[in-house]
């Protein structure tokens, strides 16, 4: 039995090792038969992959130096005065009308009511010169009776004269009665002309198309103005910044007066807000008004706005520095230049907040396809 165990082991042995030696064999082969398949269709692939690459390539344009703006301003006040509360703090949200600060209102409220008092007296300085008028035209008629009886007088006795019945001096004095009374009436026509000058030459004129009156309301809006900009309030929606330098008490000087702003409430808006991206000129050649961007904010990973290409600035960074390059001498060094370009966002509901200055990366779509150039042309 046992020696019949014995040759059925050296029986089967024998079976599984030419398996195995033939299992190898193959496997081999294959693997060999693989390396050439996989240099063939690897280097192929490689091929294809770079083809389409190089067709598709060019047509997105990324960059890192891009920061978001928004509209900003330091909000004061064209009057001058005492600053009499301030109803915002820092960081808080306004809307678009709601008061920031307000002054001290005391003062312009009395410029407004002198103004106004200045108005009424202006109508009755107008009433005054119709009734002047109206006065001076009866004193002219009654004086005019005067002149013509005054050379009557005078006619009868220079008559009378030439017969000698009456002195010569009786004569002389009618000669002055008639000179006295032309005189007066002069000076009534006058009186009665300079009244009407104020009236602008129209005795019927209604007290407010006076120059007078005009003046005077004018002076009552400006008050009323004034007073108005007492109150300041948002020119838009946005945050509130810099708050901490204006305190109830302190005197804000007008901006008109000082040609500055000297006391002032930060603004910085909530809605125009945008990215600035410095391209390379060489990047621009693709890039169109309208060309739709994707937007990645550092403060925020993982979300990403959309926009679209606003504007293309005119001239690169360079351009308006205060201190130019020159490159006159001929011993320079090329260097590409960063040229502005403005990126409006699509804003929608929900999303975080965008202020000022965080840094982005942008990725604009020119729509640049090399395949498209070569079979269709420009």
């Amino acid at each position: 039995m046992s020696a019949m165990r014995t040759d059925t082991a050296d029986y089967v042995a024998p079976g599984i090792g030419s398996r195995v030696r033939d299992w190898a064999g193959a496997l081999w082969a294959d693997k060999a038969r693989l390396r050439r398949f996989a240099m063939v269709w690897g280097l192929a692939i490689v091929g294809v992959l770079a083809v389409y690459f190089w067709l598709t390539g060019g047509r997105y344009i990324t960059s890192q130096d891009a920061y978001v703006h928004a509209a900003k301003l330091m909000v004061s006040t064209d009057v001058s005065g005492l600053v009499q509360d301030v109803r915002v703090h820092e960081g808080q949200s306004v809307r678009k009308g709601d008061i920031l600060f307000r002054l001290d209102p005391h003062p312009f409220e009395i410029a407004l009511a002198n103004a106004k008092a200045n108005l009424a007296q202006s109508v009755l300085d107008t009433e005054s010169f119709k009734a002047q008028y109206r006065s001076a035209l009866g004193q002219i008629g009654a004086q005019q009776a005067q002149v013509h009886l005054a050379g009557l007088t005078y006619k009868r006795y220079v008559a009378l004269a030439a017969q000698n019945a009456v002195a010569p001096s009786q004569v002389d004095q009618a000669r002055g009665a008639l000179q006295s009374a032309q005189a007066t009436l002069v000076s009534l026509q006058q009186q009665a002309q300079q009244a009407l000058s104020h009236l602008n030459g129209n005795p019927d004129q209604p007290a407010q198309q006076t120059p007078a009156y005009q003046r005077a309301l004018a002076a009552v809006n400006e008050a009323q103005r004034q007073l108005d900009h007492t109150v300041v309030r948002a020119p838009f929606d946005g945050i509130v910044a810099a708050v901490d330098s204006l305190q109830p008490g302190t005197l804000v000087i007008s901006a008109m007066s000082a040609f500055s702003t000297t006391s002032a409430v930060g603004l910085v808006a909530s809605k125009n807000v945008w990215v600035d991206a410095n391209l390379k000129e060489t990047e621009l050649t693709y890039i169109r008004n309208g060309n739709p961007v994707e937007i990645t904010v550092d403060t925020y990973p993982g979300r990403t706005w959309t926009g679209h290409i606003d504007a293309i600035s005119a001239g690169s960074d360079s351009t308006f520095s205060a201190l130019p390059a020159e490159n006159s001498s001929g011993n320079w060094v090329k260097v590409v230049q960063r040229i502005p370009v403005r990126i409006k966002i699509d804003q929608r509901p929900g999303d975080p907040p965008l202020r000022a200055g965080m840094s982005t990366e942008i990725s604009v779509d020119t729509g640049h396809r090399r395949w498209y150039r070569m079979v269709f042309g420009d």
